[in-house]
């Protein structure tokens, strides 16, 4: 490792290969996720990471657009050495990218969704699967239409403080506290096998069923992965996770923080014990970094987004 890192740097850049830890110094060099290789040519690439910077469809505190960003630097911290506890090492034994962010207009908000959706269908299409960083949860909609477009209605599992299932009568309206009601409306989610997970705000018109975040404290991380595995069975699933579905505590720099959240503990215990579902899609949104000058928040994130790794690349191989 220390002949490594006195001649890696810039290795996002640099190296030649999809695969492989990389022991450039955490503090130096260009921050693409786990140092993954930049680039925009899939061909080969199994796993592709892509930052979606979008935060304009919040109801509370914006800095989302930041996200992605921060993760990215975070991560650097997690190059050296295998991903705790799993089965799979997602920076050995997949072929993964960082694809960059998506390029749009933050002037023309009513384009975006549709420039998302294709930019997640040409990864789809390249036969890569997505992890994406975002972004505000709205980025989840347009995502999840681009993986429904391949897979069919998907089981959801989403790790939130709020169900995002709001009301919301017009099609054109861009929130992220409805992302999910315009997701079930067009029948791109399979209600009966998804879960929602940690929720602890109130809305009595939920279709979704849920562990809340009480629940969870009551029945532990082990037994509600069971239950989610339970709920899920063996249908094609999508993992979104807003990190407000840990305790401020936790992650402070988020856009809407609620008191009662998981810990990092618990959510680390449950996505382990979700390894082996057929997960196709994954994001993790709503990282905040101007309201969190620890970091704490995006070095969470920069777990969940290696931990969500871990798990698509655990159903891939069988594992």
């Amino acid at each position: 490792m220390l002949e490594y890192a006195k001649t890696q740097i810039d290795h996002a850049i640099t190296r030649d290969d999809l695969k492989g830890h990389s022991f450039e110094n955490a503090f130096g060099g260009a921050t693409s996720f786990l140092r993954r290789k930049y680039t925009k040519d899939l061909s080969g690439v199994e796993l592709a990471v892509t930052g979606v910077p979008f935060d304009q469809a919040v109801t509370n505190r914006p800095g989302a657009r930041f996200g992605p960003r921060a993760i990215r630097e975070a991560s650097t911290l997690q190059t050296f050495d295998p991903p705790y506890r799993w089965p799979v090492d997602p920076m050995t034994d997949v072929a993964m990218c960082d694809y960059g962010d998506l390029a749009f207009d933050y002037a023309d908000v009513a384009a975006f969704p549709v420039r998302l959706e294709a930019h997640v269908a040409g990864i789809l299409g390249a036969g890569a699967a997505c992890l994406a960083l975002g972004g505000d949860h709205s980025v989840t909609y347009p995502i999840l239409k681009a993986h429904a477009a391949v897979h069919g209605p998907l089981a959801v599992v989403q790790f939130d403080a709020h169900s995002d299932t709001w009301p919301d009568g017009d099609p054109k309206r861009i929130d992220h506290g409805t992302m999910m009601t315009k997701a079930i409306r067009d029948g791109i989610v399979d209600v009966e096998r998804s879960v929602q997970v940690g929720i602890r705000t109130t809305n009595a018109e939920n279709p979704v069923p849920e562990i809340d975040a009480l629940t969870v404290h009551e029945i532990g991380p082990v037994e509600t992965a069971r239950r989610i595995r339970e709920a899920v069975g063996d249908a094609r699933c999508y993992v979104t996770f807003d990190i407000d579905c840990l305790d401020p505590a936790f992650a402070p720099g988020t856009g809407t923080p609620v008191w009662g959240g998981l810990s990092s503990a618990q959510a680390q215990r449950i996505l382990l014990g979700l390894a082996g579902m057929n997960v196709v899609g994954m994001d993790v949104v709503e990282v905040s970094p101007p309201y969190d000058p620890t970091g704490c928040t995006a070095v969470a994130g920069a777990h969940v987004a290696t931990d969500l790794a871990c798990l698509w690349a655990a159903g891939a191989r069988g594992r």
